[in-house]
């Protein structure tokens, strides 16, 4: 089985620009991620957009959608900016049907050092291996049901609405 990696901006793939003192998008730093930690699942890989999540719109969304319906594989990540996860999420679980797929990003960009980015993806390569259809959400080292976890600010961490 493959799995499918769609890539749609977070800050897992942003940049600092040193001439506009501003984080922005380059490339995408997920092959670099994936050759790091020496993966050896088959993965495709696919830029659908590099983009911050607060700059999303539903447009934005129903595109991510659309490319899950699509996709030939039925284990699919979704590279994401933390702040909506869960408003994709949402739009995913109402479409998408007979597929796992997991939204992933990070705290801290990984072109910085002490990113939480290798873990994070790592951590949804295992869980979209081992997960039932639905949609999820993995940071930290744990997945949730997209309509059971919410980003805690203050904190900077993922956490269950309920058990």
């Amino acid at each position: 089985m493959t799995i499918r990696i769609l890539i749609t901006g977070g800050t897992i793939d942003k940049e600092y620009d040193k001439l506009s003192g501003k984080l922005e998008f380059t490339k995408s730093s997920i092959p670099q991620l994936l050759q790091q930690a020496r993966c050896d699942v088959p993965i495709t890989l696919e830029i659908v957009m590099l983009k911050d999540s607060l700059e999303m719109v539903d447009v934005d969304r129903m595109e991510i959608t659309k490319r899950c319906i699509d996709s030939s594989e039925e284990e699919i990540i979704i590279t994401h900016g933390t702040d909506t996860m869960v408003e994709t999420g949402k739009i995913l679980a109402q479409r998408v049907k007979d597929k796992i797929v997991v939204l992933v990003g990070a705290m801290v960009p990984y072109a910085f050092g002490g990113s939480d980015a290798l873990f994070n993806l790592a951590s949804a390569i295992t869980a979209v291996q081992l997960l039932p259809y639905g949609i999820y959400v993995t940071m930290n080292g744990k997945t949730f049901r997209w309509n059971n976890v919410r980003k805690n600010k203050k904190i900077g961490r993922f956490e269950e609405l309920s058990s």
